[in-house]
């Protein structure tokens, strides 16, 4: 049978599921919005499909004459419905995932890519010694950071209706039913559906930071607390069976982190008020899982010691015990547990406020710290090991343990950022206050670094609480007083992060330096120490060019170098994906964050101090996302090591977590990447790499200036991009706490780079992701007759490159020129839109022909035929939802006052969102 038919055979209980949600929501708009509704959706449905499927012009003329008379009532019916299959696909996708996952493994086929098995198959491959694998687990940082960036659309509630509908659909897929019990089923899901409908899918207030601090918080609660765990024991498990000789006790070298409620880069409502409360939440969190689970081990546990023996320590924990009852006298496990529940109970109030549902027996002293808590369950496992209930100790009990030391009562680490601009006032007003200097801005990079220097080594403040500051700089000394407080009340690992965007310079790492003096995370001396790691984050193209450079400044300063070796000799770096596509677009974005890393690589060798790179990737493309796989393992030899800290952002936050099953998968996936790319020669299997340097160096030089000359050197760009787009509408939409642009003006450099990829996206043209490659490689290829070969055999054997292209590949598929088209007319100058838009489409015809003929290719995705038909089967459900939008953008722009208008243009960004997956 043809791999494609067998494709198709696998595919089939996905086209099933598809179906069967399309007729139950088909069914619940009949019944709630009646028959004409209904059947206008459905000739619109059938008229977008026949056009995707056909290419008829008629079709599109007749979707049009079907859509642009709809009442507004009508009209927000329609965009609902088709927004609601696309979620409801997307459900039916992530379960098809899990399933095609399960049958993998059950059929005992080869592992996966980017399974732990693979990772460890690749590196046993390599002849890799067991003490370098037992060296990259003592030191490996695995670390998915959670932020706030606004590009989740999707309510909390309606989120939590999509887990419903795929545990509804996970029941269906493993139960045998009998014919009651899938009567009940069906009756479920139509009612999930049904509430989806009554549901409103749009929020009417902007979100709160503390909301966005609560919705991180539930992706711990649906996947976290289980799934990382598990993980470790797979972890274990897997070490020990290859490697019995050695024993495995590995570290906490894998956690979740969070900007969430400690990002102030542009965000004002992030204050110490909101940084305090985002730890007692967090920690209310953790707190609480860990209660409920020593409940539930008080259930699994009420082993007699008539019975069974038990440890002297066991014996003693429970004799200190709250528990009293003469009926559990012979349950020693129970009565233990008792009082680890009373002692955790008094922590949760005297740490957090927080009263537990569940009441303690009797009261007891709070633990002052997690290891303390651990100790006390430790005693539980050990009695059961060590007379014959060792099973026992190795399910629920063993995940807490584990769970405590990657949580502890913090949750999960939480990072401070701040823009080098505010902490350079911040610094010139406390200099100029002590009358230390006048106009510390004014003074040049050298003089800057010689002051700041100074300040850093002695112990004199700057600060003074009887003099008057700014309400910016007060609140700037107001969060690291605060951090300092909560590290001594949550413990360090809390917040062990300081970031600095837009760093530029050496000044700026000392700037923030200085500031942590000042509230006492940083303490001068014959033996300074610095509390908290100081974390530059280079963002645009130059900046990037200038990274090692600036590194290697830092390093040549004895008090820098000082304070870095009481950290361990170990140094974090952030490289911003985001801003640097946005300053030279993909292609160069790309290649000079490569670069950079090369170059600080060799850096760090030099002085003798371990690199960790923390990657700050959006969802989309344009943002530096794709899968974290193929991403991980196309950084340059010796970027990895071991260590690798990335932003999870937006939407792919409940995509790739939301689901237990898909949430242990993704983070299966960092660790087994992290580990093939620090332990194999992965980057030249085929031929060296550094061979392809030049020729990236010549392709990036010309899309730079293709991108360039458009974006910030075209007339009128701005214009084109501000009318031909969604980015007003997305300002106002309620998505996220944070503003749209940095400062309050129409620049595109002002912009924020979330909203400027999330507004290509909506129109379907991506152009974050692509532009400039077109006349790159046209102008290589002009210059080099054979150069064609050249990039082929560089997709076949550069992982990066290889990367590169698959990420484009994909974003290519997603974009529409015809649809794009329609967005154009939006823009009011006849003249500036042909000049543009032309140029855009040319450019997209350019990276299509060159891109397929470098990966041998007919169309997009030939060799991703499964997102290829997921994309087929959206088109004609996203179409209509891009034509309604335009029609509503020019009700709404001509000044139509109509309320319904504006929130159908919410509405279709809601529905396009969901149907691209990755929009920013």
């Amino acid at each position: 049978m043809p791999e494609s038919a067998l494709d198709n055979n696998k595919d089939e209980p996905l086209r099933n599921d598809i179906r069967f949600l399309g007729r139950l929501l088909g069914d619940t708009v009949r019944e709630q919005e009646g028959d004409a509704v209904f059947g206008i959706v459905e000739r619109v449905r059938q008229t977008a499909v026949s056009f995707a499927r056909n290419g008829n012009p008629a079709a599109r003329d007749e979707l049009a004459a079907l859509l642009d008379p709809l009442p507004r009532d009508t009209t927000l019916a329609v965009v609902r419905a088709f927004s609601y299959f696309l979620q409801l696909a997307n459900i039916a996708e992530d379960e098809h995932h899990i399933r095609r996952r399960r049958a993998h493994d059950l059929a005992g086929s080869p592992p996966r890519e980017g399974s732990l098995i693979h990772a460890l198959d690749q590196v046993a491959a390599s002849k890799v010694a067991p003490e370098a694998v037992a060296d990259f687990f003592a030191h490996a940082l695995v670390a998915p950071v959670l932020t706030a960036h606004p590009t989740e659309v999707q309510r909390q509630s309606l989120i939590r209706n999509h887990r419903d509908l795929a545990h509804l659909l996970d029941q269906r897929e493993r139960l045998q039913m009998t014919p009651e019990e899938e009567a009940e089923n069906d009756l479920s899901v139509a009612n999930a559906i049904l509430t989806l409908w009554q549901s409103r899918m749009l929020r009417p207030v902007r979100l709160k930071v503390l909301d966005e601090v609560k919705n991180g918080i539930t992706y711990f609660k649906e996947t976290f607390f289980t799934e990382l765990p598990r993980l470790y024991i797979q972890v274990t498990q897997q070490l020990q069976k290859r490697y019995p000789d050695k024993f495995w006790a590995l570290p906490p070298f894998f956690c979740v982190g969070s900007w969430i409620g400690g990002d102030r880069d542009g965000n004002p409502y992030v204050t110490a008020e909101i940084l305090r409360e985002a730890l007692r939440l967090q920690s209310s969190a953790a707190l609480n899982h860990y209660l409920e689970e020593i409940h539930e081990l008080g259930g699994e546990l009420p082993l007699s010691n008539l019975l069974v023996k038990v440890t002297p320590e066991l014996l003693a924990l429970a004799a200190h015990s709250t528990d009293h009852s003469p009926q559990r006298a012979d349950e020693p496990y129970r009565r233990a547990l008792s009082g680890i529940y009373a002692r955790l109970a008094a922590t949760a109030r005297a740490l957090d406020h927080f009263e537990p549902i569940r009441h303690e027996i009797g009261q007891a002293t709070a633990y002052d710290s997690p290891d303390a808590l651990r100790a006390d369950l430790k005693v539980l496992a050990n009695s059961l090991k060590l007379n014959g209930s060792g099973k026992l100790a190795g399910g629920r009990l063993r995940r807490l343990l584990r769970g405590i030391q990657v949580f502890g009562f913090h949750l999960a680490p939480i990072d401070l950022r701040q823009n080098s601009e505010v902490h350079a006032r911040s610094v010139a007003e406390l200099l100029a206050g002590a009358g230390r200097c006048p106009d510390y801005e004014a003074l040049p990079e050298s003089e800057r670094i010689k002051l700041l220097v100074e300040e850093i080594s002695t112990p004199r403040p700057l600060y003074s609480p009887y003099l008057s500051y700014s309400e910016e700089t007060r609140g700037e000394l107001a969060i690291f007083f605060s951090a300092r407080e909560l590290r001594q009340r949550y413990g360090a690992a809390a917040l062990p992060n300081c970031i600095i965007s837009k760093t530029d310079g050496v000044s700026d790492l000392l700037e923030l330096a200085l500031l942590l003096k000042e509230s006492g995370l940083l303490l001068p001396g014959a033996q300074p120490r610095l509390d908290v790691n100081i974390i530059p984050l280079f963002e645009t193209i130059e900046d990037l060019q200038k990274s090692a450079a600036t590194m290697d400044g830092i390093f040549r300063l004895p008090v820098c170098r000082e304070l870095i070796a009481g950290r361990g000799n170990e140094q974090e770096v952030m490289l911003g994906y985001s801003d640097s596509n946005k300053d030279g677009g993909f292609l160069t974005s790309g290649w000079e964050l490569y670069k950079a890393e090369i170059e600080l690589a060799r850096v760090f060798a030099a002085h003798g101090v371990r690199l960790r790179l923390f990657h700050g990737r959006g969802g989309s493309v344009g943002r530096g996302g794709g899968p974290s796989y193929h991403a991980i393992l196309a950084q340059p030899a010796g970027a990895v090591s071991g260590q690798i800290r990335l932003t999870e952002q937006g939407e792919v936050i409940s995509t790739k977590y939301g689901n237990p099953d898909t949430g242990r998968r993704n983070l299966e996936v960092l660790l087994a990447a992290t580990l093939e790319a620090s332990l194999t020669d992965h980057e030249n299997r085929v031929e060296p790499a550094e061979q392809f340097h030049t020729v990236m160096d010549e392709l990036s030089a010309r899309a730079f200036n293709a991108y360039r000359d458009l974006v910030y050197e075209t007339p009128g760009f701005t214009t084109y991009f501000r009318q031909s787009t969604v980015v007003s509408e997305i300002a106002s939409l309620n998505i996220g706490s944070r503003p749209a642009s940095r400062k309050p003006s129409e620049r595109i450099e002002d912009l924020r780079a979330i909203p400027w990829v999330f507004s290509w996206a909506q129109c379907r043209l991506m152009l974050p992701g692509w532009y400039g490659f077109g006349a790159a490689v046209d102008g290589y290829l002009a210059a080099n007759p054979d150069g064609l070969m050249t990039l082929r055999r560089m997709v076949k054997s550069w992982p990066f490159f290889t990367s590169l292209l698959s990420n484009m590949d994909m974003v290519l598929a997603k974009s529409d020129l015809a649809i794009a088209s329609r967005y154009a007319e939006l823009v009011s100058d006849a003249g500036l839109r042909q000049r543009i838009f032309s140029r855009i489409r040319g450019e997209w015809e350019l990276t299509r022909k060159h891109l397929l003929a470098i990966l041998e290719q007919d169309d997009f995705l030939a060799d991703n035929p499964l997102l290829k038909r997921s994309l087929q089967l959206r088109s004609p459900y996203m179409d209509p939802l891009n034509h309604l939008q335009v029609e509503l953008l020019k009700r709404h722009r001509s000044g139509e006052p109509d309320e319904r208008v504006a929130r159908g243009i919410h509405l279709a960004i809601n529905g396009i969102a969901s149907g691209l997956r990755n929009s920013g």
